[in-house]
């Protein structure tokens, strides 16, 4: 074992194969390190449409009268515009903030002299907001609605026609002992949205425009140690910001820290993997310290490595342990220490499906003259991760198919404010479709959620920006990009380039610098360049749906990710003529001129469909885009649940699957998109959440969810038919009916009657039956794999709705205000089975120790508050999101009527 210090300059450089870890998101208390969610407590305040707002803007922005609702979600980016703004904007006192992360010393910001809003009433200590709503973070202002139904809201379907816009006040006292006098004390916001500026006791602390970047401030000189401080947030968040919806508020956690002068940066280890078998593994571990005193100081850094169990807690003895010489570092500097070890019969990460997702720990001390001074701890995973051109990933050795989905960042009818057990079930239940790896789209995820992928054995392409320099919509981050893009991007990687899950760093999705040759790629190599900089270990991306491979932009992508241009564009039969993109299938075209670069299907699919709506006729193609009359309901604005259709640029899962069978090279892709998400509802705008998900947006699985679990989990025996059996305005009437199945062939019968016996075919996913007439009664499907018996599934017409059911995903919730319980009421028959075109208006009540936070049927139509205490099921089914109350443990029982039905009810239990 060797121990050694270099220049911050220097570094490792591994271009196909890397070994990553990840920082923990919440420092455990360590000596004198302190770090503590301040999450409670709050004051907001939000000015409403018709007030005048203050005039403490971050910048002066364009004007915004477009219509987002009117243009095409794949419509060629445009040229920034120019605005002159006022003297008084507030940016030059924010941009400082980020001089961390910029690497040439010159090009620092120096905050001007003064106290921009010291004289305004809400940053001032005296000020009275018992008038203002208590919340407790994170706290989405928006997501209770009400939804915006009128035609031409200010807000439209594209960002979920929720009240997003707006200036929005955020107050907390803080006291800070007079004991943690000489220490620092840090703010530390997980996410923010958007231009947030910070005030304490009245003097302007800080900011980061970019909401969804994780960020912390130094509050140390504007303290009063021993007594009470008042912080204050503004954040702005306009409209026409964004093409789907982005939430609104301090979304995100807040934290304190505190941390003697000399301690750990933040975000400031890197774990490194040298060499990786299953015998032996070199660990490579830099520390960043700071030396945030007057004087000199003579430091000593060691750090010991234990593993972690399965719930993230130490294990057993000490593993290794690196011990650093003495480091003399200057006052207001910093020093990088680092050292290598190894671990013999190392405990590899590998993703669930491959086996099991070990991780480790190492716990670094900061000392000075024998006393420790600092504790940091960081946790990581071990695995090789290699991009091959000819067999694309493999992960330890081992080729790894990628089984991917797209994830937005709402969390359905809880919003943006993030919450743990809604990001945990959502990946259960992809994982459960046998889905492996989650593309963040379009921007960065909050830091627990690659916590979670990182215990639950999931690939990760993390990502920053949808839009650089040219704008998809007139106020999105463009306006930023110039000024934060170096901050914004090392930001992220310093506090993800830990995370084993993460195994590719994407720095933009179809960016409109796809179409300006040269300029467009000298920026990309600018970003290209900051990542490899951050982190020499990890590959790079670019997800593109325009550039082709004789364009410089490709070039700077170390893997060539292909949103739907892939498989092609609006190329097949049923899409020609439409207005777009319009191309070829270009994997191999991207093969044939980069042989060398693997290739990911970065976005594919868009298929839509609405949960349990079947609509007729039925098209005869595998793959059709979705019209007024064939596929979609212009009255209903529902889309058919016979998976056959998609948006103009996408294509059927059917097709996607093909096309990757077809380009074996191809290291796998990720469809648009795993959960329906708010805003973006293609192709009805009037609705407020997208009709992309294999899941709809309450966790209701679609038809599709089985199409890509046949062909994701290919040894589960599996099989499932479509439609419903509840026609009766059908009898006689062709009905065709589809079957998903991880078997080879399939017999459909109809009332005890063979329909016929039918085998999938070369590029086939589903079997059809395209001609059978509807009689009421029972359909039956037998699946056969290798001529054997495999899977069997069985269909009833069902009886009028007579009882509801509530089932609980979980019975028992800690109680400490956070903790959720999703129950799922079901509308049945006589018999107990859920009737599938049930709409039934039911109310909600509860007693005890919870409360209903929301409510949600998967319905992309229904513009009922989430908030609110009544909702029609959809389709059979209805969601009631359950909360604990903090410190209150007890039984939780939810009450559900409907007219005509008994009453139904289920106990949860909350515990501490």
């Amino acid at each position: 074992m060797t121990f050694f210090i270099i220049n911050p300059k220097s570094g490792f450089l591994m271009l196909a194969v890397l070994l990553c870890f990840f920082d923990v998101h919440a420092q455990r208390k360590g000596v004198d390190r302190q770090r503590e969610a301040i999450n409670t407590g709050w004051k907001f305040y939000k000015y409403d449409q018709q007030q005048q707002t203050d005039h403490l803007i971050y910048d002066a922005r364009p004007a915004a009268d477009v219509d987002l609702d009117k243009i095409a979600a794949d419509a060629k980016p445009t040229e920034a515009i120019k605005v002159q703004g006022p003297k008084d904007v507030l940016k030059a006192f924010i941009l400082p903030s980020g001089n961390d992360f910029i690497k040439d010393p010159s090009k620092r910001y120096k905050r001007p002299a003064g106290n921009p809003g010291s004289d305004f009433p809400f940053v001032q200590k005296g000020f009275d907001d018992s008038a203002w709503e208590s919340v407790n973070l994170p706290h989405d202002w928006a997501i209770a609605g009400p939804f915006y139904t009128e035609n031409n809201p200010i807000i439209g379907g594209g960002m979920g026609r929720l009240p997003v816009q707006g200036v929005g006040w955020y107050r907390k006292k803080l006291r800070i002992s007079s004991d943690d006098r000489g220490k620092n004390v840090y703010l530390e916001i997980d996410g923010a949205m958007s231009y947030a500026m910070v005030w304490l006791n009245g003097k302007l602390v800080g900011g980061w425009p970019y909401g969804y970047a994780s960020w912390r401030i130094d509050l140390t000189p504007y303290l009063i140690f021993g007594s009470e401080n008042q912080l204050a947030i503004r954040v702005d968040n306009p409209a026409s910001s964004s093409r789907w919806y982005p939430g609104a508020g301090i979304y995100r956690n807040v934290w304190l820290t505190k941390v003697n002068p000399v301690h750990v940066a933040n975000w400031g280890t890197f774990v490194k993997t040298l060499e990786v078998s299953s015998k032996r593994a070199k660990l490579n571990l830099e520390v960043q310290v700071k030396n945030n005193t007057r004087n000199n100081q003579v430091i000593e850094v060691s750090t010991a490595i234990y593993r972690l169990d399965t719930a993230g807690n130490k294990k057993g003895n000490v593993i290794s342990t690196l011990k650093s010489p003495l480091l003399n570092v200057k006052a207001n500097a910093d020093g990088l220490f680092v050292g290598e070890t190894v671990i013999n019969n190392p405990k590899l990460w590998f993703p669930y499906d491959l086996n099991t997702p070990n991780r480790y720990v190492a716990i670094t001390s900061v000392k000075i003259a024998g006393k420790e001074v600092d504790t940091y701890q960081t946790e990581f995973g071990i695995r090789e991760v290699k991009f091959d051109a000819q067999e694309g990933l493999l992960i330890n050795g081992i080729k790894v198919k990628i089984k991917g989905v797209n994830q937005h960042a709402d969390l359905g009818s809880l919003g943006m404010a993030f919450n743990y057990r809604a990001a945990e079930r959502q990946l259960q239940m992809l994982k459960e479709m046998g889905c492996n790896a989650i593309r963040m789209a379009h921007n960065p995820p909050a830091p627990e959620l690659l916590e979670l992928t990182d215990k639950m054995g999931f690939l990760v392409v993390d990502e920053i920006y949808d839009s650089w320099e040219r704008k998809k919509t007139p106020l999105d981050f463009h306006l930023i990009f110039p000024d934060w893009y170096e901050q914004d991007l090392r930001a992220l990687i310093r506090r993800d380039k830990n995370h084993p899950s993460v195994i590719l760093w994407s720095y933009g999705n179809e960016v409109g610098e796809q179409y300006t040759d040269t300029d467009g790629a000298a920026v990309a190599k600018k970003l290209h360049h900051i990542v490899k900089d951050e982190d020499p270990t990890r590959l790079t991306t670019l997800a593109m749906n325009y550039a082709k491979p004789d364009m410089p932009l490709p070039q700077y992508s170390d893997v060539i990710g292909l949103n739907y241009q892939g498989e092609g564009i609006r190329d097949a039969d049923a899409y020609k003529g439409l207005k777009g993109i319009t191309t070829t299938p270009m994997f191999p075209v991207f093969h044939q001129k980069f042989p060398n670069r693997a290739i990911i299907s970065t976005e594919n699919a868009a298929a839509i469909s609405s949960r349990g709506e079947y609509l007729f006729p039925v098209n005869g193609n595998s793959s059709s885009p979705v019209k007024d009359h064939l596929g979609g309901n212009p009255v209903t604005h529902q889309v058919s649940a016979y998976e056959l259709y998609s948006v103009d640029f996408g294509a059927s899962a059917d097709k996607v699957f093909a096309s990757l069978e077809k380009n074996k090279y191809v290291a796998g892709g990720f469809a648009w998109t795993g959960w329906d998400y708010l805003g973006e509802p293609t192709p009805y705008y009037s609705s407020r959440s997208s009709y992309f998900g294999i899941i709809d947006m309450a966790g209701f699985k679609k038809d599709r969810f089985y199409l890509y679990q046949s062909q994701w989990l290919p040894e589960k025996p599996m099989v499932h038919l479509l439609p419903h059996w509840n026609w009766p305005d059908r009898v006689g009437k062709v009905t065709p009916v589809h079957v998903f199945t991880s078997g080879d062939e399939a017999e459909l019968f109809l009332n005890g009657k063979s329909l016929g016996r039918k085998k999938l075919g070369p590029f086939e996913y589903r079997l059809r039956w395209d001609e059978v007439v509807y009689e009421p009664g029972t359909l039956m499907v037998q699946a056969y794999k290798n001529g054997k018996e495999w899977a069997k599934e069985i269909i009833n017409t069902t009886k009028a709705a007579v009882a509801l059911q509530l089932v609980a995903d979980r019975n028992a919730i800690q109680a400490d205000g956070r903790d959720l319980s999703f129950v799922t009421i079901k509308v049945v028959d006589e018999q107990g089975i859920v009737v599938p075109d049930a709409k039934q208006l039911l109310k909600f009540s509860m007693e005890g120790a919870g409360e209903i936070v929301a409510a949600d049927s998967g319905d992309a139509t229904d513009m009922n508050s989430f908030t609110a205490k009544e909702r029609k099921a959809f389709n059979g089914l209805c969601l009631l999101i359950i909360r604990s109350k903090k410190d209150i443990p007890g039984t939780i029982k939810v009450k559900v009527t409907a007219e005509g039905m008994k009453e139904a009810s289920i106990v949860i239990g909350s515990k501490k």
